[in-house]
């Protein structure tokens, strides 16, 4: 993780306020003791990569002689080596990097740049460094998905109140709840498996867009770093794509931060109640308040609001850098999709730790179902099926039987049987129909009023009831050990490709 220190070094190429949103992401991470991954590489050790399989293709393709190329293959070693010293300059920039070159291996070191350009050299990075990204990206979603199918598999049967409108609308179980917002997490899967496949392609040896007169092999370079292919059309390669892979990318990662936002607020609105039924074990994430001693704040759902805006205003951020520029200009080339994926990243992370700390009292649930009257449907449901009541007619009597219930402060299983036929008598008249008698029991009544029954007479693919959630578990369990044998699959591809590119590399210095 970045110190606090690099982390302010940031205003020189960023907004402040920009900035600022980097450190404060920082510090949440940092707050809520998170480890990640391995620091992602700098420009620095791209540029490196991109030497090495640029030294191997004009060695390879006789751009140079062998024994020049070994010459280059020294001084391009020795640089790298050099960088990884502690303390030292790193350039990011290839026009301050290859002097460091040159100082070794002389005016000729400049051969091993043939074909190149800082043009597709700076698009070629942005893939690289966002590529790495993805794949944590896809890593801590990957987690996230893991801890929401976890939860759900301990809630099958728990049920809790759902809501339209702000309003209590129909119980469900809080794995159904949770396992709709997977369903979510699995399409942004999807969307950055399909992204990966247009950004894991090389711009290099396009040069500043039109290639040029040496015989860069173009594939060859993009197999030494792991690429898929090469993008074919120079002019795209190096002008163009790194647009539209960023627009893709901070597009993925917004709608990933606003479906958490979604569940973050509907978290948060438990809060605003005395006992809510869904709760964060006390402990670093959550606080306490400086002058009330009751509160029991849960920071980690400010937190993750935060991050979750801060990613939505990366990726607009980035359009607007993007907007109206004309092509061969360096703005959307800039690292704000790199820092929009490490904030989507961090957002995972935190989310998925969050899950993992979370207490469900069930019984306080079913009390915020039983307490209103969101089984009405199901009463409407029954008198249709039942007893052939037309549903608009079974729908106005619940819709009586709700304004009684709520005017008399009592709740719909308890109101008097006596009063339930009445009201059933008067929404007959209403709706024209001949008077008849109630055609349900008391028990029969009381029974179809309850959240139990309600969500276990469900049908309907994709429902609440047991079967279904059980279902509907166990193919995203499927999926995402499909989803992570994918990443590992990616990541063993690019490690393979990075000792390929060493072993050939240093091969030709010998």
């Amino acid at each position: 993780m970045k110190s606090e220190a690099q982390l302010r070094s940031v205003p020189s190429r960023l907004p402040h306020r920009l900035a600022r949103l980097a450190l404060v992401t920082l510090t949440l991470a940092a707050s809520l003791e998170v480890v990640r991954a391995a620091e992602p590489h700098d420009y620095f050790h791209y540029l490196g990569e991109m030497n090495k399989a640029s030294t191997v293709v004009v060695i390879e393709n006789k751009i140079v002689p062998a024994d020049l190329g070994r010459k280059i293959v020294a001084a391009v070693d020795q640089v790298i080596k050099d960088g990884d010293k502690p303390g030292a300059a790193r350039p990011a920039d290839y026009l301050d990097y290859e002097p460091l070159i040159l100082k070794l291996a002389g005016p000729d070191g400049s051969r091993m740049h043939s074909g190149r350009s800082r043009q597709d050299i700076l698009s070629t990075t942005r893939r690289l460094m966002q590529r790495e990204r993805v794949l944590s990206l896809l890593d801590a979603m990957n987690q996230s998905r893991g801890a929401f199918l976890q939860l759900a598999g301990e809630n099958l049967d728990t049920i809790v109140p759902a809501y339209t409108n702000g309003v209590q609308a129909q119980p469900t179980t809080y794995a159904h709840y949770l396992l709709a917002f997977n369903a979510v997490f699995e399409r942004d899967t999807e969307r950055l498996h399909q992204a990966y496949a247009r950004l894991n392609l090389s711009p290099l040896g396009a040069a500043a867009l039109g290639t040029s007169s040496f015989p860069v092999d173009r594939k060859r370079l993009a197999d030494l770093l792991g690429f898929d292919g090469p993008v074919e059309n120079s002019y795209d390669a190096a002008q163009l794509g790194a647009l539209d892979t960023g627009m893709e990318l901070t597009g993925i990662s917004a709608n990933a931060a606003q479906t958490i936002g979604l569940l973050v607020e509907d978290m948060h609105i438990q809060y605003h109640q005395p006992y809510p039924w869904i709760m964060i074990r006390e402990g670093r994430l959550t606080g306490t308040s400086s002058i009330m001693p009751q509160k029991r704040n849960p920071y980690v759902l400010n937190r993750l609001r935060l991050l979750s805006s801060g990613v939505l205003g990366g990726a607009v951020t980035y359009q607007f850098e993007s907007h109206n520029v004309s092509p061969g200009m360096p703005d959307y080339k800039r690292d704000q999709v790199e820092r929009t994926l490490d904030m989507t990243t961090e957002s995972f992370v935190m989310l998925t730790d969050m899950l993992g700390n979370l207490i469900i009292d069930k019984d306080r649930a079913l009390q915020e179902v039983d307490a209103d009257y969101s089984t009405s449907t199901e009463l409407a449901d029954i008198l249709q099926r039942d007893a052939d009541v037309p549903f608009r007619v079974g729908h106005h009597f619940a819709s009586e039987l709700v304004s009684y219930g709520r005017a008399n402060k009592v709740k719909p299983a308890d109101i008097p049987y006596e009063q339930v036929k009445r009201i059933y008598a008067e929404a007959l008249k209403a709706s024209g129909m001949q008077h008849a008698e109630f055609p349900l029991s008391l028990a029969q009544y009381q029974k179809g009023l309850s959240a139990k029954n309600m969500l276990d007479s469900s049908l309907g693919l994709g429902g609440p009831q047991h079967g279904e959630v059980e279902r509907m578990l166990k193919g995203g369990r499927e999926r995402l050990e499909r989803d992570q044998a994918w990443l590992s699959q990616q990541r063993g591809k690019l490690a393979s490709a990075s000792a390929k590119l060493d072993k050939t590399f240093y091969s030709l210095g010998r």
